[in-house]
């Protein structure tokens, strides 16, 4: 078992956020399902549940968007408050969200959020217990996208995008080692 400490704490609870942000944005949903225990609840817009109820909400929704479109979280402030195994952490972040129509409001717009989040240690880990994701602005950004200028890598969602190559190479080295 590994020591613990409130920099390694701290450190766990941030890559619980960001695990979350990669499954969501990659429609990984094992790596989203692996932020929260089991028995957790989340609270967006427009949904509240468990876990499970959460990704059967929300995956056919990031799926419809990823066939014209997708999504990216980018993370900033993130600030952890411990309390032995409990912890309040809030992340501010912006959420962009793009897909066809293009002139729609709906499929095109970002959001400035703030995850405040119930985190524990439980089972030798940590993740979220609750989740608010709280929506604190909204613009449209219809008609705003606009294609690449040229050539060169592209998001994707399946074995083809340049993260899932990556992985795949570094694995495959590990492996023939």
């Amino acid at each position: 078992m590994r020591q613990r400490s409130e920099w390694s704490d701290r450190q766990e609870i941030h890559e619980v956020v960001l695990r979350y942000c990669r499954g969501i944005d990659r429609l990984d949903m094992d790596l989203v399902r692996s932020a929260y225990h089991p028995d957790a609840v989340d609270h967006h817009t427009g949904f509240t549940g468990s876990v499970e109820e959460y990704l059967a909400w929300v995956e056919p929704r990031l799926r419809a968007r990823a066939r014209t479109g997708g999504t990216m979280h980018v993370l900033g402030n993130h600030l952890v408050e411990l309390h032995g195994d409990e912890a309040v952490c809030e992340t501010y972040g912006t959420s962009v969200h793009w897909g066809e129509p293009v002139h729609s409001a709906r499929a095109n717009f970002t959001s400035g959020v703030r995850f405040v989040d119930h985190m524990t240690y439980r089972d030798g880990r940590w993740a979220i217990s609750e989740r608010w994701a709280v929506r604190e602005w909204t613009r449209s950004d219809a008609g705003r996208f606009m294609p690449k200028e040229g050539d060169g890598p592209s998001g994707r969602h399946d074995d083809q995008d340049p993260l899932v190559r990556l992985q795949q190479l570094i694995t495959s080295r590990k492996a023939d080692s």
